[in-house]
């Protein structure tokens, strides 16, 4: 069970949306336990101006965020918002 946020979900249930995007960060959130963890960051991210994809490794807590126009600013707000941490945030190129 997730001891994040309490939801019930089993440990190593995933989520993910896909698009294309022109620029990616990769970083990494703490907290996250279950899909449902990966959920809510996901749909936060979502909301970021400019975010086409994001896409979430629960195991390693990374979030990999693409898109153009997006600041790490507003992806941290993003994610305090789900109710998790921005640990750390580093460009990499999207294929």
């Amino acid at each position: 069970m997730c001891t994040a946020c309490a939801c019930g979900t089993q440990n190593g249930d995933s989520a993910q949306a896909v698009a294309v995007g022109t620029e990616a960060n990769v970083y990494t959130v703490s907290g996250m336990t279950c899909g449902h963890c990966v959920s809510s960051v996901s749909t936060e991210i979502g909301k970021v101006g400019g975010v086409t994809d994001v896409r979430v490794d629960l195991p390693s807590g990374a979030v990999t965020v693409s898109g153009t126009g997006f600041s790490d600013e507003e992806i941290r707000a993003a994610v305090e918002q789900a109710g998790y941490t921005l640990a750390t945030a580093s460009p990499v190129s999207a294929s």
